[in-house]
């Protein structure tokens, strides 16, 4: 599977090439064109694996119950993939181990790759953001989304990060949930709230737009419904 990303950083787009034989799982909805040639099956679950209950821990983590596969019939094939919120897009290569994605940033993966619910712990619930993280798991290609652009930041030691900008991390790195500033009064009165301390050696996968805090600007702008 060839990944080439276009229009970064702001309105990526990812084109993926699949020779005959190799599938492509994404997420539901994320598709914008495809070869003549695409076999397309949705599923609950992973094709030819897994199960309903996999489909609804990624509910719980703010994916799609649907998964769509993507395999050319009669030679190769082509697919294209967007997200919802413009942004970048990120290609990570797993070589037997784990990635931790958060809800929302998921796109698509090579066949060979499993996707399973991590529980990061009640220390989440206090983040504000998801509990339930997606764990990307084996060997193969992965594609991520974020909304603004995306960078890494490597860790060694210490490092923090504001969990609304996290979009992946190595299962390397440990986090604990602490406060920004210097007491808790002066965290939420500077609008910085609850941040990630991650702990060891890793990378941390960051995006430069928090979604939660784009949803409260233009939801204070939006006309009420009318029942």
């Amino acid at each position: 599977m060839d990944i080439e990303l276009i229009h970064r950083p702001g309105n990526t787009a990812a084109k993926v090439k699949l020779a005959q034989g190799e599938i492509c799982t994404a997420e539901s909805g994320a598709m914008i064109a495809m070869s003549g040639n695409m076999d397309v099956t949705t599923t609950t679950h992973k094709k030819q694996g897994g199960g309903l209950m996999k489909a609804i821990k990624r509910m719980v983590a703010g994916e799609s119950l649907f998964l769509n596969h993507f395999e050319p019939k009669s030679g190769d094939g082509e697919v294209w993939f967007g997200a919802t919120l413009a942004g970048d897009m990120m290609a990570y290569e797993l070589d037997n181990e784990s990635l931790i994605v958060q809800g929302g940033s998921f796109m698509a993966c090579e066949h060979s790759v499993e996707i399973d619910l991590g529980w990061q712990g009640f220390k989440s619930i206090l983040s504000g953001e998801s509990v339930f993280w997606l764990h990307m798991k084996g060997k193969g290609k992965v594609l991520l989304n974020s909304f603004g652009a995306i960078y890494p930041v490597e860790v060694d030691g210490e490092y923090i990060v504001d969990t609304g900008h996290i979009v992946a991390f190595n299962e390397t790195l440990d986090f604990t949930i602490t406060k920004a500033g210097k007491s808790w009064m002066h965290s939420f009165l500077g609008g910085e709230g609850l941040v990630c301390k991650f702990h060891g050696k890793g990378t941390v996968w960051c995006q430069s737009h928090n979604p939660s805090s784009f949803g409260w600007a233009m939801s204070s702008g939006l006309k009420p419904r009318k029942a």
